[in-house]
């Protein structure tokens, strides 16, 4: 199979994109157990972009129960080098309005009970998380929705809350006052996860309502949700197409790198099983 270096996770209207070719649909095994879906493989300007449905079709995986691990070590055994993540998001800001588009640069992760990483067991390995979305790539992403005359912003440190509910008024206010931007419920472990698998991850992000924190509007509702982020698909394609046709091919970035000066344990303390099973991440390294 031809190798595949751009991928997409996002939900319903992403993944079937009309305008695919030569389209096919795979689901690698990994050691992690199976990924949320079957992964959409299709052409779209001339590239190879595979699509994953974070929440299984029909959404029937909740946040908290999303198998990130499987999905980005499948998305890496196909071959992907870059990664978006297309993501429904409360603003924390006036000026981030429902149905504007973040690109955010910064990530801070208040969830309580996801596997945060495909080590341990023997293998310890410290990331740099540092800038936890690929710069080169978030600013090619922020440049493919400009061009799609969508208001899109550049920047903002975007709070990972575990789920499945909403926020209080009182959590909101406080996210607020740390200086959060905008709030979901996917970005960690992902962010993490795609830098230990060296690929390149940058996200998407839909504001759909202003959380509870604003008192002229309405709390957030799934139904908001839905209707905002329906709004916004187009878009989401449009942008995405763009990205597949102007994304320079061979890129090396320092996300490919990541694991290079990561990894702490001695070579020869490494159970073999473990090995053997993470070696699509870690083999060359070990040779």
């Amino acid at each position: 199979m031809q190798p595949v270096d751009l991928a997409v996770i996002g939900g319903s209207g992403v993944y079937d994109m009309e305008t695919l070719t030569d389209v096919q649909e795979v689901r690698p095994g990994t050691p992690f157990g199976e990924p949320s879906d079957v992964i959409v493989i299709g052409t779209l300007n001339g590239r190879r972009v595979a699509f994953l449905p974070r929440h299984g079709r029909g959404h029937r995986i909740s946040p908290s129960e999303i198998n990130s691990r499987a999905n980005i070590y499948a998305l890496k055994s196909l071959g992907v080098k870059h990664l978006i993540s297309v993501s429904a998001c409360g603003s924390l800001r006036e000026e981030y309005a429902p149905r504007d588009i973040v690109i955010p640069d910064q990530l801070f992760d208040h969830t309580r009970q996801r596997p945060l990483s495909f080590f341990g067991r023997g293998l310890v390995v410290h990331i740099s998380l540092a800038e936890p979305f690929c710069a080169s790539l978030s600013q090619q992403l922020y440049q493919a929705v400009k061009e799609t005359g969508a208001t899109v912003h550049q920047g903002g440190t975007f709070i990972t809350i575990e789920g499945p509910r909403f926020s209080t008024k009182a959590e909101s206010h406080t996210y607020r006052s740390w200086g959060m931007d905008i709030i979901g419920m996917t970005a960690v472990p992902e962010a993490q996860l795609a830098r230990e698998a060296e690929i390149c991850y940058a996200v998407m992000a839909h504001v759909t309502d202003y959380d509870v924190w604003h008192e002229t509007e309405e709390p957030v509702s799934v139904a908001a949700v839905v209707s905002n982020l329906l709004a916004n698909v187009g878009i989401a394609k449009q942008a995405i197409a763009n990205l597949a046709r102007s994304l320079p091919a061979g890129i090396d970035c320092t996300c490919h790198h990541a694991l290079r000066d990561a990894i702490i344990t001695q070579r020869a303390a490494i159970p073999e099983q473990v090995k053997q099973e993470l070696g699509l991440l870690v083999g060359k390294y070990l040779a």
